[in-house]
């Protein structure tokens, strides 16, 4: 989920030393790994659960950590929060965790509806999980769910066309979820005001030390790093080259800098349509489930629509830039959760997940 961009500058540090672009920019064995995650599985030939759970995997999440595990039955299904996962430094009340899990559930909704069923989304405080329970048969299914396969987060610059006033309605529609609202911004006026906040933001996270060693642990500078783990931010995924993992870490630190950074944040937010803002009810992890469950159903209608988004949380995750962005969308002192940009793009190299075996519990909801 979080909106991560980067690596190492693009190709300028790979060149001035003399390097190149790193031959494997993907490779046939991360294709072949990205090509089974993103799969359209027949429930034929998965149990229910399996079903149900590698749809939910395929939800936005916070640094592609897939902070879940899951356990269920016939009935319901259980998302835990996977603490081994969390970003304490980005993310250090799991703000960002519990949104992933939201997206997750909603996804498992969707897949539950294609087979036919109900469902309901509750989030169980004393146990620390999101429960969705299975209603009967005969359900139809979700038009969102088609887009599950298709959604991504695309971290490129986009071709500055605007949305149609009728596909922004689309949107708000599909975000409805009890609990949390949305605020679209598409005035180009707040657009730059929303820019200039996270641009501070960032530049405050870049001089962090803590922040940099974080992020750099999720990186997959190279195809066989990425398949390797299936997991976190894979270089190729934002447009930028890869790079040896013994080259690329040592040199991180040197070209993963504010100014470069920013420029790029900049052509991104000017290429965009607009902003996409989820703001939560109250500030606790119920809302933060309901406000990732909204933001999932929003880029799922827009994957329908051919929009892309991608997330730019600068300043929800740097907290004392929270309150100046709250007055610039006008929702008074609540939390905003999710700032996403939307606009027309290319679709970029899709991300990894993990084996759905890894992520599933033995024994009941």
């Amino acid at each position: 989920m979080n909106r991560r961009h980067l690596l190492l500058g693009g190709g300028g540090a790979a060149a001035a030393l003399g390097l190149g672009a790193y031959a494997a920019t993907r490779g046939p064995s991360y294709d072949a790994a990205a090509d089974a995650v993103w799969v359209r599985q027949s429930p034929q030939q998965l149990s229910q659960l399996h079903y149900l759970v590698h749809h939910a995997t395929l939800a936005a999440n916070s640094h592609n950590t897939q902070p879940w595990l899951f356990s269920g039955g016939d009935d319901r299904v259980a998302i835990r929060p996977d603490l081994r996962r969390a970003t304490p430094v980005v993310d250090p009340d799991n703000h960002h965790l519990y949104t992933s899990l939201g997206c997750a559930a909603e996804n498992l909704g969707l897949a539950a509806s294609a087979l036919g069923r109900t469902s309901s989304v509750d989030f169980l405080a004393g146990e620390d999980a999101v429960q969705i329970s299975l209603g009967g048969s005969g359900a139809a299914p979700d038009r969102l769910f088609e887009a599950i396969h298709d959604r991504q987060c695309t971290r490129s610059v986009y071709d500055g066309r605007a949305v149609a006033p009728e596909d922004l309605k689309t949107l708000e529609s599909a975000a409805r979820i009890a609990g949390c609202s949305l605020v679209l911004v598409t005035d180009r006026p707040r657009m730059e005001q929303i820019l200039e906040l996270i641009l501070a933001a960032n530049a405050a996270q870049i001089a962090d030390p803590a922040f940099v060693a974080e992020l750099k642990h999720w990186l997959r500078f190279n195809a066989a790093e990425a398949v390797q783990h299936g997991d976190g931010l894979y270089s190729a995924c934002s447009g930028n080259p890869t790079m040896p993992g013994w080259i690329a870490r040592p040199v991180f630190g040197l070209v993963f800098t504010a100014d470069a950074e920013n420029a790029k944040c900049a052509a991104q937010v000017r290429s965009s349509s607009g902003f996409a803002v989820f703001v939560s009810d109250r500030d606790d992890p119920e809302h933060w489930v309901s406000a990732g469950r909204s933001y999932q159903r929003f880029a799922l209608a827009a994957t329908a629509l051919g929009i892309r988004h991608a997330f730019l949380n600068q300043p929800v995750e740097v907290a004392r830039y929270r309150p100046e962005l709250a007055a610039l969308i006008g929702i008074g002192d609540r939390r905003p959760d999710l700032v996403v940009r939307f606009g027309y793009g290319d679709a970029m190299p899709r991300s990894l997940r993990r084996p759905v075996g890894d992520v599933i519990l033995n024994g009941p909801a």
